[in-house]
């Protein structure tokens, strides 16, 4: 079992980690930059260390002075969260090579499944469904290029290998538009992650966005936690989340959720992940995996009853995966809401001090937000606040549950988005019935 963790994020899933750790009898290290100092997780770890001033290069993004505040504090683990260094195989190799456990995958699994190629083409020999596509990086002459988009059929879309958050993605309708679009994305590429590679596959124009959580312990045994649809998305950022998926049918789900722990015990992954997915007219089509803990993790563990950060913190310990498959039971129906310190109406960042601070209760809901009455939000990071999340023994309730709670929550000096979810999205008709694909929310809000 470990006995210290350095918590390498901020905010709310930094505290999400602490709390874990808390109950595991793990001590805690808060690092934390200038600007941070308020945060909650930095007052209730066992230690706490400044790693540098507020911009997240020199602070979080610090890969010397994060492995320097582990040597410090003689801690045996790093636990990186989301953002930030979760996904970067150069930080997991380096605090490996240190001397310390990193709480995550291998540096191989995500240099792998971070490069959208090579994710692609190890699905395919796992068994798992993608979408139609390149097979591989856009290669060749003009005339070949432009083949392989007649073959494909328009439209289109150009991705960089190496992207991520929306960044590096272009819609191509017709071939007139496709070399200079594969230029235009590869340029983008080049700038925002040191690497041009793009590949192309099949636009799918109205898909749902549909995700399998994953843990495997790196010894060849893992288990699938059944299904998230993360559909209500806004600029490809994630709005809304909810779990099971409405309208597929279990056994489809199992069947995709079987593929992916295949694909994840060829892999010998190790740890939490995620393979996302495009869901269209009855069909999957893999798009990528995140190797780390997700933002929207609590509707799952709401749905199963597991705790996806201490089973993280457990594999990570060297103890083999204790849940079998058939140990999996989705119980009810959970939905989140991403609660942001944003303009409701123009998504402007309101970065500031939270005058009053009141968090909703009752059956069924749980909050995962780090800030309090006094807290001042800082203007150099994410706006995210926190999550709501409800659980009821069936959608209807969950829902009702959630309008219960944005009616009761009370977050005031700032602006937030709870507005848009109270009176917008969790009114929506067509958000009620379920199933709405990735474009909904925007066409609503036009």
């Amino acid at each position: 079992m470990l006995e210290k963790v350095v918590i390498a994020n901020r905010g709310e899933i930094a505290l999400r980690i602490l709390r874990a750790c808390k109950e595991m009898g793990i001590r805690t290290v808060a690092v934390y930059s200038q600007a941070d100092k308020d945060l909650m997780h930095v007052r209730l770890a066992d230690e706490a260390v400044c790693i540098g001033p507020a911009s997240s290069t020199e602070s979080y993004l610090n890969i010397p002075a994060i492995i320097s505040a582990a040597e410090v504090t003689d801690a045996d683990a790093v636990h990186p969260g989301y953002g930030f260094l979760a996904e970067n195989a150069d930080f997991a190799e380096c605090v490996e090579r240190s001397g310390f456990i990193f709480v995550g995958p291998t540096a191989e699994s995500i240099r792998m499944m971070g490069n959208k190629v090579s994710a692609i083409n190890a699905m395919k020999e796992a068994g798992v469904p993608t979408v139609p596509g390149s097979n591989g990086p856009v290669r060749g002459e003009p005339d070949q290029v432009l083949e392989l988009g007649r073959h494909i059929g328009y439209p289109v879309m150009i991705k960089a290998a190496s992207g991520g958050g929306g960044k590096g993605m272009r819609v191509v309708d017709n071939e007139e538009q496709l070399l200079n679009a594969i230029t235009m994305t590869q340029s983008e590429a080049r700038n925002s992650f040191g690497d041009d590679t793009v590949y192309m596959e099949k636009f799918l124009e109205a898909p749902r966005h549909v995700e399998i959580q994953v843990l495997a312990d790196g010894r060849g045994n893992a288990v699938h936690l059944g299904d998230r649809d993360c559909s209500l998305q806004r600029r490809h950022q994630k709005v809304v989340e909810e779990a099971p998926a409405p309208h597929i049918p279990d056994d489809q789900r199992h069947d995709i959720g079987m593929r992916c722990v295949r694909a994840c015990e060829e892999m010998n992954y190790r740890g939490a992940g995620t393979f996302e997915f495009l869901y269209e007219k009855g069909e999957f089509h893999f798009i990528e995996m995140n190797t780390r803990v997700q933002v929207e993790h609590p509707v799952t563990e709401m749905i199963t009853g597991v705790d996806i950060v201490k089973e993280q913190l457990r594999i990570a310990g060297g103890e083999p995966l204790s849940l079998r498959q058939e140990d999996i039971r989705l119980s009810g129906h959970a939905m989140e809401a991403r609660i942001n310190a944003e303009d409701p109406v123009h998504f402007h960042p309101c970065p500031g001090r939270i005058s009053y601070y009141h968090a909703p209760g009752g059956n069924g809901v749980r909050v995962d937000a780090h800030v309090y009455t006094g807290y001042t939000v800082p203007p150099f990071y994410d706006s995210l606040l926190g999550k709501l999340i409800t659980w009821g023994p069936d959608r209807s309730t969950a829902l009702a549950r959630m309008r219960n709670a944005l009616d009761e929550i009370v977050i005031e000096g700032i602006q937030t988005n709870v507005t848009l979810h109270r009176d917008r999205i969790f009114r929506d008709a067509a958000f009620i019935d379920g199933g709405v694909d990735i474009h909904h929310l925007e066409a609503t809000l036009r």
